[in-house]
């Protein structure tokens, strides 16, 4: 009994089958993880160590080499992607092998501590220990903002602390964080002179500062059967009491420290990082959700809570929603769902007006419960509803359909012309059972190079390979199994059909498609050069399709980057970004913006990476109404900030979808000497400036910057007791201050900054001035005493490696949205440049993301292509039939080529994934269009009428496969990150399947040399 046989007489087994696909689907909706964008591993991590005190080039070596000598023992290691040397800070970004998925990283991270670690006893006396931040990676996509008009920083801190403390219950949530705050400080100004006056030391003040506030244990005391604790009093309870701590002067006498100095409490002065929303300072609260987890769910949770925890925040404390993920999550899935919905129906309707009522309601009920299925498959294999895996089953919709139209076709026409339904679900799944199979593996196996793809784009994109898979191989055994059992209750006889079932293509379209085959097949040298001649035109076409790599994102929020002049003030680059904040406020379509000054925001997205530390640079996160806004407002930013603003390097960007990197054209330069790195770049730069094209140019050294230094006279130094490291603590408390100790209140600890008043620290002019502690002479004496000589000089304030040589990176993006037009004019010229030996160029940027890429699909693609060859050979155990069907594929081009020109779409990464699967699509009904050939002339009739015959039986099946998966592409067309799929896929298999229906048959009749009928 063959498996047809067995669904149409066992209707209950059947049914329960399509019951529980069907329900299984359903309750899988409703539980998988709900996502914006797929989970990808972000394979790195980051070291930091602090140095204070030393130059960029002393930390470059006396800390990052040995660093980056630790890292480079790992095995894991793919390379060391970047390394920043600055003065005081090192920052070196690891980056592991791309074989490597997340349940590994808790391990290598491990690892990588153990051996920084190990390195510490290397680092130089001054250096901390070294910080291992494996982090880097975490998602807080629940991101607003916290202000309040009158409330300082420590109020907003509480109330975010007790938020934090509450919502970290909620299920599902991982972890909340608090960015934004700044520090409160306990400031003692002094005045130097008054100092020098009394004949204090800062060392005296710091010591008896420190001791005042250190918790002491004064031991217990046995009295009788007690054991009592001893603590004595004098510690400070309040910041305004430390006035009251004595200090005694030279001449022993106890002052009061409110006598000589002003004791305040305040926040930092020159703090790391500033926030503002809407132009007010604040707080910012992100929250990461754990990963497999609905996230419209887990938002639901929490904004439910988050509504009752409002009630009791304090009056004119407000929210600014910056990203909320599970809103966005939310729009993006239903929008997919809708389009899945839309093209469901366009199938539907499509094999309605074609195929008729019955066969149409068939194919289409199989279609719902092959969808349904491969829902509760994707759950099983915990793989969720985002971008990429609603978007394959999209693609994948009307491919489902191609297996149940031959089987439905073969039994409509048998049982219409008076078969048995047994008889004709068996005949009909008997002869296409394996052949369908093979498509469909072929199908699966066009994909493969996703599924295998090591690299970080492949695991982007992963999803849509396992959604095709599931779908395809269910699609098939729905086709064998369901399709006979409703074809059999629903299709009935039919007395005008005659007993072969010849009349079923009396149509005129059958009749049009057989005289031109015939004339095609008759003509066949000439058929295949006028295709060949179009293979050729489409493949010069090809040069002047646009290229690119990923789209920008749906979401209506870009970035308005800023940089100042290296070694800027922080407190200059807010004024500057608070000015471009405020115009941005002015426009109409701005929904909210939020300010970040000092360094970028939390990732609040996968693909959003967050810039470094840096006080010269600020970032503005911008919402519009739609995403439509953006183009206008963006033009009208960048003139704003050029006419304002022409000392800076500002830098306006979208927020992307997938893998990529701010700038789009980088030359990346390596070799020993700093200075002809820095040449290079310029000449590279100028290179850039020449092209009307190109903006945003700059490298990541940045310039160089200004140092004051002063010549220690060692000689006289000595004579007083001063060392060159008490010098240095001298300049430091004249300006920035020094910390005397810690001052202990509740949950924090405040430093305690020992500093001159205003006046004082903001003159240059008297940094000669300055006095030091002598101790010879016990008293102070002025710095300029054992300064020689004060030398301004330049220096690099930024190092940076890659794979451990020194490397800089010259960078530029385009005025338009494409990249590749750009980098093809001045690509020739940047490597016509003449490097010294030792010198090498890279490029990175667009180019090496799409290489990379590229090269890790094409890697995987060799084992996908020899797997498809092995089926089509084992599937007609012959090898003239594969290499007919090999020979067709290329014809894909020249819809491609005609539908990209036409629309002027890009060739994207997209577009390349929708190519390859064009490979699987066309060899499919290749395979199924040979095999009836194959059946019709071993049937014994006549080669040539047997081609006419059964090209004319599989054009319906051929047609509607393609129509069907060509008008379900329909709702990926307003959709950015699949236009260009879309696109490759509705005219290269629109072209294609027209081409295979003629070509095919012609080179079947060139291989086996089938003669032309002799013309009566």
């Amino acid at each position: 009994m063959g498996i047809a046989e067995y669904s149409i007489k066992n209707r209950v087994v059947t049914w329960l089958v399509v019951i529980i696909l069907v329900g299984g689907g359903l309750g899988a909706y409703e539980e998988m993880g709900k996502l914006e964008d797929p989970e990808f591993t972000i394979k790195e991590a980051k070291v930091f160590t602090l140095y204070p005190g030393a130059n960029a080039e002393q930390v470059n070596d006396e800390v990052t080499y040995h660093v980056e000598d630790a890292v480079q023992q790992m095995e894991q290691l793919k390379r060391i992607k970047m390394t920043v040397s600055r003065a005081g800070y090192s920052e070196v970004s690891v980056e592991f092998q791309d074989r490597y998925r997340k349940a590994d990283f808790p391990q290598i991270y491990d690892e990588l501590r153990r051996k920084i670690g190990d390195m510490q006893s290397k680092l130089p006396p001054g250096a901390l220990p070294s910080v291992v931040f494996d982090e880097y990676a975490d998602v807080y996509g629940i991101f607003y903002g916290l202000t309040g008009d009158g409330y300082t920083y420590r109020d907003l801190k509480d109330y975010a602390d007790f938020l934090k403390k509450e919502l970290v219950l909620v299920p599902g949530v991982r972890k909340v964080v608090i960015g934004g705050y700044v520090d409160e400080v306990v400031y003692i100004e002094l005045s130097r002179a008054r100092m020098a006056e009394l004949g204090i030391s800062p060392d005296t003040i710091a010591g008896v500062l420190e001791s005042q506030n250190v918790v002491a244990d004064a031991g217990n005391i046995r009295v009788g059967n007690d054991y009592i604790r001893v603590e004595p009093t004098g510690e400070s309870g309040s910041v305004e009491s430390m006035g009251d701590i004595l200090i005694s002067s030279e001449d022993r006498r106890l002052v009061y420290l409110k006598d000589i100095a002003s004791v305040r409490r305040g926040y930092d002065e020159v703090p790391d990082k500033l926030i503002y929303m809407k132009g007010k300072p604040g707080l910012t609260l992100g929250i990461s959700m754990s990963s497999g987890v609905n996230v419209v769910s887990v938002g639901q949770a929490l904004a439910k809570r988050g509504k009752e925890l409002l009630d009791l925040a304090p009056v004119g404390m407000e929210f600014t929603r910056i990203y909320d993920q599970a809103q966005e999550v939310n729009k993006s899935v239903n929008g997919f769902v809708i389009s899945v919905v839309q093209a469901l129906v366009i199938v539907v309707v499509v094999l309605l007006f074609f195929m008729g009522v019955r066969v149409g309601l068939i194919i289409g009920a199989v279609l719902l419960i092959t969808v349904c299925g491969t829902l509760w498959f994707m759950d099983m294999k915990a793989i969720e509803l985002q971008r990429i895996s609603l978007g394959a089953l999209i693609i994948a919709l009307g491919m489902l359909v191609d297996n149940a139209i031959v089987v439905a076709e073969g039994m409509l026409v048998r049982i219409r012309a008076g078969m048995d339904p047994v008889k004709a679900g068996n005949e009909v799944v008997g002869q296409t059972i394996w052949p369908l199979l093979g498509g469909t593996v072929v199908g699966i196996l066009a994909f493969s190079a996703i599924g295998l793809s090591q690299d970080a784009t492949g695991e982007f994109i992963n999803s849509l390979f396992w959604v095709i898979l599931i779908s395809l191989l269910l699609s098939w055994f729905t086709a064998i199994t369901t399709t006979p059992m409703l074809c059999a209750w629903l299709i009935k006889p039919d007395s005008k059909v005659g007993d072969d079932g010849s009349d079923a293509y009396s149509g005129l379209g059958f009749r049009l498609y057989r005289g031109l085959l015939d004339k095609a097949i008759r003509l066949r040298y000439l058929t295949l050069g006028l295709v060949g001649a179009l293979f050729v035109a489409s493949i010069l076409g090809f040069g002047y399709v646009r290229q690119a790599f990923f789209p920008d994102s749906n979401t209506p929020l870009f970035f308005v980057d800023l940089w100042e002049v290296e070694g800027t003030d922080i407190r200059h680059t807010r004024d500057d970004l608070l000015m471009i904040d405020e115009f941005i406020r002015e426009q109409p379509e701005v929904v909210s913006t939020s300010a970040f000054v000092g360094a970028g925001a939390d990732r609040f997205t996968l693909v959003y990476t967050p810039e470094a530390p840096n006080k010269a640079y600020g970032q503005i996160i911008v919402e519009t109404e739609n995403r439509l806004q953006i183009a206008p407002l963006k033009a009208r930013i960048e003139d704003f900030m050029a006419e304002n603003l022409p000392n800076t390097e500002p830098k306006v960007k979208n927020l992307r979808i997938g893998p990529g990197r701010d700038s789009k054209i980088e030359a990346r330069f390596s070799g020993p000497d700093y200075a002809v790195l820095r040449e290079l770049s310029e000449k590279a730069q100028a290179i850039y400036r020449e092209d009307p094209e190109a903006k945003d140019i700059r490298d990541d050294w940045r310039q160089p910057v200004k140092v004051i230094r002063p010549v220690f006279n060692e000689t006289v130094g000595r004579q007083l007791g001063i060392s060159r490291h008490e010098l240095a603590r001298a300049l430091q408390q004249g300006f920035e201050g020094t910390q005397v100790g810690l001052y202990r209140d509740g949950i924090r600890l405040l430093p305690m900054l020992l500093w001159p008043p205003v006046g004082e620290r903001e003159d240059v002019s008297s940094l000669q001035d300055l006095q030091v502690w002598s101790p010879v002479l016990n008293t102070s004496v002025p710095v300029g005493q054992v300064v020689s000589v004060w030398e301004t000089v330049w220096e690099n304030n930024v190092i940076r490696n890659r794979d451990r040589r020194a490397t800089i990176i010259a960078s530029t993006n385009p005025t338009g949205e494409l990249a590749t037009p750009l980098f093809n004019r001045i690509k020739p010229q940047i490597e016509a440049m003449e490097l010294p030996p030792g010198y090498i160029l890279e490029w990175g940027g667009e180019y090496e993301d799409t290489n990379n890429a590229q090269n890790a699909l094409f890697g995987a693609l060799p084992g996908g292509f020899l797997m498809m060859i092995i089926v089509t050979i084992l599937l007609f155990g012959k090898i003239r039939q594969p290499l007919i069907i090999w020979l067709t594929v290329p014809l894909a081009i020249i819809g491609i080529t005609a539908g990209l020109l036409i629309s002027n779409g890009a060739f994207d990464f997209m577009a390349l994934l929708g190519a390859l699967s064009l490979v699987g699509l066309l060899i499919k009904n290749a395979i199924v269009l040979i095999e009836e050939i194959d059946l019709q002339i071993g049937a014994g009739k006549d080669p040539f009428t047997g081609i006419l015959d059964a090209s004319v039986s599989r054009m319906r099946p051929v047609m509607m496969a393609a129509s069907t998966t060509i008008l379900g592409m329909i709702p990926l067309l307003p959709d950015v990150f699949f236009v260009n799929m879309a696109l490759t896929i509705m005219f290269g298999l629109g072209f294609a399947s027209v081409l295979t229906l003629l070509v095919i048959p012609a080179l079947y009749a060139i291989f086996f040399r089938i003669p032309n009928p002799k013309v009566d």
